[in-house]
């Protein structure tokens, strides 16, 4: 699959790595450095281009920008129109500690509003980025760590299932894009395990149904 990974901050700059250590096709877009696109798509078999040129011919996107940058990548991005959206952003703040949207909206709807023809699915916003390699690297051991995934577009969940799993993830649907106002909450608590709290950054979870 033809992925374009439009930033190259932690979450794209891992996700593109592993994507390509699976055997997918990766173009890195959107950085203030061009030499760090060229690195990453250098380590990893890939090309660097403009967020346009990205797009044009994917199989998916990856969007992995700062919510600061959102507006700035869609307008270079154009209408997105039928491409697979992988969405990892959390609506923070400039400092990343205060969600800006929320309550009655989720950052996740207010970007298919922006986008409305793109089939958009959020994901891995509600796992570290540190620890992806791990993950990968323990694929077919046990019972995999589960990643939510949430989107309006039933197709657009299926689609997006392998990519996960290609990282070592099971792709848990926890609904539509409405479940981003409580999902981003969410990612928040993650962050608070995985960073604040002691045990490393390398956290996972599973959930699990209980029979009575």
């Amino acid at each position: 699959m033809k992925i374009a990974i439009l930033g190259s901050g932690l979450m794209g700059a891992k996700l593109g790595r592993l994507w390509a250590a699976s055997g997918h096709e990766v173009t890195f877009a959107y950085s203030r450095s061009p030499a760090k696109l060229q690195r990453l798509a250098t380590e990893t078999g890939g090309r660097a281009a403009s967020v346009q040129e990205a797009v044009t011919g994917a199989d998916a996107v990856l969007l992995a920008v700062h919510w600061s940058r959102v507006g700035d990548v869609l307008e270079q991005a154009g209408d997105l129109a039928g491409l697979l959206v992988l969405n990892c952003c959390v609506p923070l703040d400039d400092s990343d500690s205060e969600i800006v949207v929320g309550g009655t909206t989720s950052g996740a709807e207010e970007l298919a509003r922006l986008r409305p023809e793109a089939r958009w699915v959020a994901c891995f916003n509600t796992s570290p980025s540190e620890s992806f390699a791990s993950v990968f690297v323990a694929k077919g051991q046990g019972e995999p760590p589960h990643l939510l995934i949430y989107g309006d577009d039933a197709g657009a969940k299926r689609d997006a299932a392998p990519l996960i799993r290609a990282i070592g993830f099971e792709p848990l649907d926890a609904g539509g894009l409405r479940t981003g106002r409580f999902a981003e909450p969410f990612a928040m608590v993650t962050a608070e395990l995985a960073y604040a709290q002691p045990g490393g950054a390398a956290l996972t979870y599973r959930f699990h149904k209980r029979r009575a």
